[in-house]
């Protein structure tokens, strides 16, 4: 057996980053790795100590919200709404420089609070509004840009996955990280929109308003537009999130309130059939099996990692920096971006959450706010390359003429910057991510 902290604790990382690299999948090199430094470092009573972890985690009532919620926003997908939002948001920005532009980040925002996931509005978005915006002779970079970016909202936005799963790992309230996170996500939006604006503004030809002819609609149809596709989803997000806010139901039960309500609005626009709720259970079990598979995988690894002494390894080494409590913080944050920019947030939260939890409450910082601050940080790096997701899931949408670099990369530099200001925003002021949770006190 290997006795000293330090050996395990580089050969259990330097096993993880290796099997990444190589290519091998991310919860089997979690796994993997695991054993081999639990067996050197426990002995066999390691396995044992690991299967109780497991079967306690996967008892936890909170994780049923994972498959209710991956199963609304599936469904939601597929019942046409982020379509009838784009075509009603398209008729009443359209005239504005950069309308659709902003009609993106319009819809983006309400399919965020609508489904929870961020590959789902990214690949819609880039089906139905880039194609639209680019035979408007919208510029190419601003118009990927945004719908990355907007994508990427549905991490964040209640009612986000990514929340459901921190909750559990760092000790908190799922419904008041939901809560924490609404106004920070709104500030991001609410940059995002600014930056379209001023940039159209200074540069009319990068989006140019649609023609006096082809929005001289009438505003009763305008009205039946926005009404018949904005109030539908407005309901099923007020079955959600207002159930949640207001006490009526836990996140679990509001997400099987939310996965009924999706159900309906698809066959309120006759978009149910047999085929249709066939491929959405079926994806639904395919992306909750990878979900709970990495939680899984990343429980074992915590759980490694605090049992060779890991835990107490990093918290003597940050805390003996002499960089102040505010340092040790950026450090946290920094550890979170980079390890997003390498693997999807499943694999992130329950490593570094666990490791990272009892150091901020020894230097005395709101959980709470760290949490929000640790989501948006990670939101930003689904934007950075090499590994970026958001970026990935447009090109594989996008028209030919949209260049990876050229366009997508470039495109998303500017976002990018706009979430720094969003992460100084709540870092500066706390109470973007702790006065809506304070009301329910």
């Amino acid at each position: 057996m290997i006795t000293s902290p330090e050996v395990l604790f580089l050969i259990l990382f330097g096993g993880l980053i290796l099997g990444m690299a190589v290519g091998f999948p991310v919860p089997f090199v979690m796994l993997g790795i695991s054993m081999i430094v639990g067996l050197l470092g426990v002995g066999p009573g390691f396995f044992q100590m690991m299967v109780l972890r497991v079967f306690e985690t996967m008892q936890n009532y909170i994780l049923v919200a994972i498959v209710l919620f991956v199963y609304m926003g599936i469904m939601l997908e597929r019942s046409g709404a982020a379509e009838r939002l784009f075509s009603a948001a398209h008729v009443v920005l359209g005239g504005l420089r950069g309308g659709l532009a902003l009609a993106v980040v319009v819809v983006c925002t309400i399919m965020a609070a609508a489904t929870g996931i961020m590959g789902a509005p990214v690949i819609v978005m880039g089906l139905f509004a880039l194609p639209e915006m680019l035979k408007r002779g919208y510029d190419k970079a601003l118009s990927v840009g945004t719908v990355c970016a907007g994508g990427t909202l549905g991490i964040l936005i209640p009612p986000s996955i990514m929340l459901v799963v921190y909750g559990p790992m760092a000790g908190l309230s799922v419904g008041k990280l939901f809560l924490g996170a609404v106004l920070p996500g709104l500030v991001l939006s609410g940059l995002y929109a600014a930056y379209i604006i001023i940039r159209c503004t200074l540069k009319p030809e990068l989006g140019p308003p649609l023609p006096p002819e082809q929005r001289a609609i009438p505003w009763a149809k305008k009205l039946w537009m926005v009404v018949t596709s904005i109030l539908p989803t407005l309901f099923l997000i007020l079955s959600v999130l207002g159930t949640i806010f207001f006490g009526v139901a836990a996140p679990t039960e509001a997400a099987a309130i939310g996965a009924a309500a999706s159900l309906a609005l698809a066959l309120a626009y006759r978009r149910l059939d047999w085929e249709t709720f066939k491929e959405s259970v079926y994806r639904t079990l395919k992306v909750s099996s990878m979900i709970l598979l990495i939680v899984a995988a990343a429980f074992v690894f915590t759980g490694t990692f605090m049992l060779i002494g890991g835990g107490d390894l990093v918290k003597e080494a940050l805390l003996g920096l002499p960089v102040g409590r505010w340092g040790v913080l950026v450090i946290m944050m920094a550890a979170f971006f980079l390890f997003g920019i390498f693997m999807e947030w499943v694999g992130i939260v329950p490593i570094l959450v666990p490791i990272f939890t009892p150091i901020l409450a020894e230097l005395g910082f709101d959980p709470l706010w760290a949490a929000i601050l640790f989501c948006v940080t990670m939101q930003t790096s689904f934007l950075t390359p090499p590994m970026a997701p958001a970026l990935f899931y447009i090109k594989g949408v996008a028209p030919k003429e949209v260049e990876f670099g050229r366009h997508i990369v470039m495109g998303t530099l500017p976002f990018i910057g706009l979430q720094v200001l969003g992460i100084a925003a709540v870092a500066f002021f706390p109470q973007l991510a702790l006065w809506l949770p304070g009301l329910l006190k």
